[in-house]
């Protein structure tokens, strides 16, 4: 799973917000769209729109450890913002009691440990005049033997979740960076940001997809015909046509 924060904002930028004078601008300036990709499929696993906070990253990992059922993902990169080690912790980790030791003084209390089967990676890239001069991986969690072999001998990256940000900002005109088209309301931001996240899964055929049935023909797939979701590529109408909550 590769996570990562896509920047926008909403009716001013930051520098114009002032919370203590105004509650409204809470919703206002910088809004992060916080993402997480199965690199795979490319599936987005989920999202979450607000500030670049810690909360919203655990919010994001709650709602991706549902959709996994409880499941504890192998392998979770991203970039080296100081949120993820905390939110991660917070969401996969276990609660623990050390044993007493019998030593003087008060026993150790209760401490969340990360489940050993989930590792996580990092990826720092150094800028000079706007270009990647050099990139370098950490793993924050887990073994590096055990990263490699996840990996299949590849490098520890983001590339797959930075590239689904541009198709999204192709897809979303208001996640434009240099534009007039950004959003003036949070909700609609909001409501707008989820619509094109999700309808991707279902509704757009990727490329690198694509499976080769003849020599010359080829089957497009979208991410969720990738991951065994569904096994067609739906039509914007009928994927908001397909109701919510199923009744059994």
């Amino acid at each position: 799973m590769q996570l990562d924060e896509k920047w926008s904002f909403v009716a001013k930028k930051e520098k114009h917000c002032d919370w203590e004078a105004d509650e409204g601008d809470l919703l206002k300036g910088e809004q992060w769209d916080f993402v997480a990709l199965d690199p795979d499929s490319r599936l987005v696993l989920s999202a979450c729109v607000g500030k670049r906070l810690t909360d919203n990253a655990v919010t994001l990992l709650d709602d991706v450890k549902r959709r996994l059922g409880g499941r504890v993902p192998e392998l979770i990169t991203s970039d080296e913002w100081a949120g993820y080690p905390e939110a991660i912790a917070q969401v996969f980790g276990q609660e623990v009691t050390p044993e007493r030791t019998g030593k003087p003084g008060r026993p150790p209390g209760p401490r969340l440990v990360v489940p050993e089967e989930l590792n996580y990676a990092t990826v720092h890239k150094a800028r000079a005049k706007g270009r990647v001069v050099s990139v370098v991986t950490r793993v924050v969690l887990g073994a590096l033997a055990v990263v490699s072999a996840l990996l299949g001998g590849k490098k520890v990256s983001t590339s797959y979740v930075e590239r689904h940000n541009g198709t999204d900002r192709h897809r979303n005109a208001r996640k434009g960076r240099k534009t007039y088209r950004f959003s003036k309301d949070y909700e609609a931001h909001e409501a707008l940001t989820f619509f094109t996240l999700y309808s991707y899964n279902f509704c757009w055929p990727v490329r690198t997809l694509r499976q080769k049935i003849a020599p010359t023909k080829y089957r497009r797939r979208t991410p969720a015909m990738a991951a065994g979701l569904t096994d067609h590529v739906w039509k914007v109408s009928e994927w908001l046509a397909f109701p919510v909550c199923q009744q059994s």
